[in-house]
């Protein structure tokens, strides 16, 4: 087992042109302000231009690649050969195989700020897991339909996974939490390559040759958060892979989008957005971007914060969107 402060391992966060370019370079940032005991590489993977897109997806702005570089992060590039712009979220499915053979590995959404030291995480790299920082997303249970335990179970048994043990016999029968879901927010392995390639079989098969239980329900955007459990089950990971109040919690902050980091975030991860963005080379590149200019610079985030009270947020993620665009500051 690879205890906290004694692994190496290696990032990977897809960067590509518009938000998800700005994105990583605030991650960047806040990586190196933030975790200093951080040893490993910080790989951005930047999607080529090819068949599978309609525009050159690549990170091309000379700047903001100057501020990337600056701060130690390697600017990758890969080709898509499955997904593309269909489906932009298989960039961190076949973005994996850029990673070294046998090296550990944490990816990140690119929305995601460090918060804290990344050294103190106590990964056990042999045992992978994800994000549970979600909501009951899918499967979308329809009248007449298969349920959660029919529906789940069916894509155990396309692969020859053991449904039973994936389950969490302290939530109710039938309902989300019972069954292995996580966001794909984050995910950490041993080997990129056999994640990876495992990753990509699984979401294939899903996706072209689903059990007929899933016949009425909807992939896209979800592909990767259904087969993503399957892969970290057969690995031997889970839920209970790695302790709580580390990622997604002291150490990261997967944000999403600009507007919900200012409503519901902590303090905290409002002061290392503030302060990652506020030295002038790094300015310079973000005020490019027009919701990080609003949000940040000119203080609409601010304004946004005002509105919600992080000890009484609305359950629902749609409730905060929804009084934030009334008060007619949503961006994205």
């Amino acid at each position: 087992m690879a205890q906290a402060g004694t692994a190496t391992f290696n990032i990977l966060i897809v960067g590509q042109a518009g938000r998800l370019g700005y994105e990583a370079l605030l991650f960047a940032a806040s990586l190196r302000q933030c975790s200093p005991g951080f040893t490993g590489r910080l790989i951005v993977a930047t999607p080529q231009p090819g068949a599978l897109w309609s525009r050159d997806p690549s990170l091309r702005y000379p700047e903001l690649v100057a501020a990337l570089q600056d701060l130690g992060a390697e600017i990758i590039p890969f080709e898509n050969r499955h997904f593309g712009e269909k489906y932009p979220y298989g960039n961190k499915i076949e973005a994996l195989q850029l990673l070294p053979k046998g090296e550990p590995f944490v990816f990140f959404d690119t929305d995601t700020l460090i918060a804290g030291e990344l050294a103190t995480v106590p990964f056990d790299f042999d045992r992978p897991a994800a994000s549970l920082r979600r909501e009951g997303t899918w499967p979308v249970i329809e009248l007449y339909g298969p349920g959660y335990t029919q529906t789940w179970k069916a894509l155990y048994d396309a692969f020859g996974l053991d449904f039973e043990s994936s389950l969490d016999l302290s939530q109710p029968d039938e309902y989300w939490q019972r069954y292995l879901y996580f966001n794909a927010g984050f995910f950490f392995f041993r080997c990129p390559r056999e994640f990876g390639t495992r990753f990509l079989d699984y979401a294939l098969k899903i996706k072209t040759d689903p059990p007929p239980e899933l016949v009425c329900q909807p992939l896209d955007p979800w592909l990767d958060q259904v087969a993503l459990p399957l892969v970290i089950h057969s690995f031997g990971g889970g839920r209970d892979a790695l302790p709580e109040g580390y990622l997604d919690g002291e150490v990261s902050c997967h944000y999403r989008l600009f507007p919900l980091l200012y409503a519901r975030e902590s303090d905290r991860v409002v002061e290392v957005l503030e302060e990652v963005a506020a030295p002038n080379r790094i300015k310079k590149v973000l005020k490019q971007y027009e919701p990080i200019k609003r949000m940040v610079y000119q203080n609409r985030g601010q304004k946004v914060r005002a509105l919600f009270d992080r000890d009484y947020l609305p359950r629902r993620e749609q409730a905060i969107r929804n009084r934030i665009k009334k008060a007619g500051f949503w961006m994205r």
